[in-house]
């Protein structure tokens, strides 16, 4: 197995703007309560209560991915993991404003959640819209490696799904390359509409907006566990 460690140190600006008082009441009531359990192993029912299937995304942005599918799902476990305070805000307010009892919070590494899940517990796993890290240097960066993958196909149950967004074609070209050199899973798209256009039950997010805004095409890609 490579190393999932080769991108541990997490880049770039834990906090943009100043909170406002809400906004900061909000990380000082509501997120401990949702948080992620600090240390030892992780199972629905510790982080929920009872055995209830479980997904994870990957840097969730502002969370409107991370609501809307939890919305949707109730019955399903979430586990959204993002790095900056920022984010971890905007997911807080859906969680409070859609009275969402499905959703658990790591501000950090997405990566030390998913090893501490067991093997085969996951029915999903999200990355969309992850930073690109453009220039070659920086490949070892992208969550898309050998490494990271190693540790996501090792949670997924087979048969279910790692999904990944991008409106980046040098990370899309990237993905395409890594996703293809292995043999634990398969690309389920028959056309090109399959990778076009957003499936249903994919909640669209303000970063997909804006990139659309910005006449950037998108790319949506569903890969199966072998």
């Amino acid at each position: 197995m490579n190393d999932p460690t080769t991108i541990r140190r997490l880049y770039g600006r834990r906090q943009g703007h100043a909170l406002r008082a809400g906004q900061a009441a909000l990380v000082e009531e509501l997120l401990p309560r949702v948080a992620v359990p600090e240390g030892g192993a992780l199972t629905a029912e510790r982080l929920f209560g009872d055995d209830r299937p479980l997904q994870v995304e990957i840097g969730f942005g502002a969370g409107e991915h991370l609501a809307g599918q939890a919305e949707a799902a109730p019955g399903t476990g979430f586990v959204g993991c993002e790095p900056f305070l920022n984010g971890v805000v905007g997911a807080l307010g859906h969680i409070r404003d859609r009275a969402l009892s499905n959703v658990r919070v790591h501000m950090g590494d997405a990566l030390e959640v998913i090893e501490r899940l067991p093997d085969a517990s996951l029915d999903r796993v999200y990355l969309l819209h992850p930073d690109p890290w453009p220039k070659a240097r920086h490949a070892k960066r992208r969550m898309v490696n050998h490494g990271p993958l190693d540790l996501i196909a090792a949670k997924l149950k087979p048969g279910h799904e790692f999904r990944l967004g991008t409106d980046d074609p040098t990370y899309c070209r990237w993905a395409m390359m890594i996703m293809g050199q292995r043999r634990d899973f398969e690309w389920t798209a028959r056309g090109p509409e399959d990778f076009l256009n957003r499936p249903a039950g994919w909640p669209e997010t303000r970063y997909e907006r804006k990139a659309r805004r910005q006449g950037h095409e998108v790319w949506y890609y569903i890969f199966r566990r072998v």
